[in-house]
């Protein structure tokens, strides 16, 4: 599962945030975490389109095809399939 645009966008832009993309037998998860900002980030997802917000900022993308679950946890936004 390829990393969307708009999220690597949103990485360029903070040293602080970081992607990490894992392949297992079963499953393809993408991981970004905001860093230390002290923000946690929500996400919800509309269609086919994943809202971020973290603290002040807002930025939507596409979930990637074959995608099965968009969530937040312990302030890491996940993407898997």
């Amino acid at each position: 599962m390829e990393t969307p645009p708009e999220l690597k966008d949103v990485a360029d832009d903070g040293d602080e945030i970081t992607i990490s993309n894992r392949e297992y037998d079963d499953e393809s998860v993408i991981a970004v975490d905001f860093g230390p900002t002290g923000e946690h980030p929500t996400v919800d997802v509309v269609d086919d389109t994943a809202i971020v917000t973290v603290g002040g900022r807002q930025f939507e993308f596409d979930v990637p095809t074959g995608a099965s679950d968009v969530t937040v946890n312990d302030g890491i936004l996940t993407i898997k399939s």
